[in-house]
């Protein structure tokens, strides 16, 4: 099934990094980073009305470097992460006495102007769209580490915990504190994304690093499961289901996504061979989490219904006492027996790489995807499709 997208618009620069606004949830709204050698970079708080189908666009300037990964605080709206590319003396630039100019690739956590934390639906005028600056919170110093790959905050604590992936060492920051702690692995590895599990307290994380997958327990700093060759290639992307423990989805430069339960990682539970070409994202649904959408360099976003693996493998379930005799009876007929996974939609609007796909945090059954030549698509799950979850 091909799907006609809600919204397309196109940005002035390349760009590959993209987050909702997590903390938001009363307005759909999301922040992409830019990519560009030449110009300062950007960051573009997109505000989607829904109702109107009008899209609400504010700038604010990042000119640490171009943007590689963004992250969006759950705990304050108006604070987010950035790792992003710039000369090594740029990336020190509380200690003046650096002058080497290799390029490394940074983070730091930043604070958007106060009027623009909360999401809108007017439609920009002259003076709204002019370009604001972004307040530096702090630096995630990076000088004894090498180059950044990722930061994803913590869901556990108002305080601003970040995991940061270096090219050899997952790190923990506290933002607030400002201090940091390493988790421990043996030898070099080279990460290349990782993922907070909302379970356990969010007291573990999972890491890829080239085709391997490490499970790592925050309070002892040690790994706790392992998983050898998850992808016959490079590991790109992570996520947990939000609704049932142990169950983890991966995705990578083998063309496939798949999915795992962390007790017993010997082989996945699924695999998704839809792509023809690398996977770089891959997400769950927050709400529903049979819905899985994965994007990938074919330039496709897939929308996979795995139902057999979720949370409700029967179906949405209801109590007796709300059911009409007819309704009781197509229930019965619902729950004898688990639904069929299958491939909901493909979204063939984008001509470049994805290199993100992220669900809204205001709206369960609305998503966003990014190319690399700045096209942003904004699409909904099929209407057929979400009655059939919700009745």
């Amino acid at each position: 099934t091909y799907s006609i997208a809600d919204m397309i618009m196109g940005l002035e620069f390349s760009a590959r990094a993209l987050t909702p606004q997590i903390a938001e949830t009363d307005a759909i709204r999301f922040l992409v980073g830019t990519q560009s050698l030449k110009y300062d970079n950007q960051i573009h708080i997109i505000d989607f009305d829904d109702e109107n189908n009008i899209i609400n666009k504010n700038v604010l300037i990042h000119q640490a470097g171009e943007i590689w990964h963004i992250s969006a605080s759950p705990a304050d709206k108006g604070v987010l992460a950035t790792c992003y590319n710039k000369s090594k003396w740029s990336c020190v630039y509380f200690n003046t006495l650096a002058s080497d100019s290799k390029v490394m690739t940074c983070a730091a956590v930043w604070r958007m102007p106060k009027e623009l934390e909360s999401g809108s639906h007017e439609s920009p005028d002259d003076s709204s769209s002019n370009t604001q600056t972004l307040e530096l919170l702090c630096h995630l110093d990076n000088t004894a580490h090498g180059n950044m790959s990722a930061c994803n905050f913590s869901t556990a604590s108002a305080f601003i915990f970040i995991l940061a992936l270096f090219v050899n060492t997952p790190f923990f920051f506290n933002a607030q504190l400002s201090n940091s702690a390493a988790l421990e692995g043996k030898g070099q590895l080279k990460f290349t994304s990782g993922r907070w599990s909302p379970h356990h307290n969010c007291t573990q994380v999972a890491t890829a690093n080239d085709t391997a997958i490490r499970g790592w327990d925050t309070r002892s700093m040690r790994q706790i499961y392992y998983i050898e060759n998850a992808h016959g290639q490079l590991v790109r992307d992570l996520d947990f289901n939000p609704n049932k423990q142990y169950y983890l989805a991966s995705c990578g430069d083998d063309c496939k996504v798949k999915f795992w339960d962390t007790r017993n990682v010997t082989e996945p539970v699924k695999t998704l061979e839809e792509h023809s070409h690398w996977v770089w994202n891959v997400r769950y649904n927050h709400s529903h989490d049979q819905l899985v959408l994965s994007g990938s360099s074919d330039s496709r976003i897939i929308l996979s219904n795995m139902v057999s693996i979720s949370s409700e493998p029967f179906g949405h379930l209801v109590d007796d006492d709300e059911l009409s005799d007819q309704e009781d009876h197509h229930q019965e007929e619902k729950t004898k027996e688990p639904l069929q996974d299958s491939i909901i939609a493909t979204y063939e609007e984008h001509e470049d790489s994805v290199y993100a796909v992220e669900w809204s945090s205001a709206d369960p059954w609305l998503f966003a995807s990014l190319s690399y030549d700045g096209r942003l698509v904004i699409n909904r799950v099929p209407r057929a499709l979400k009655y059939h979850i919700l009745l």
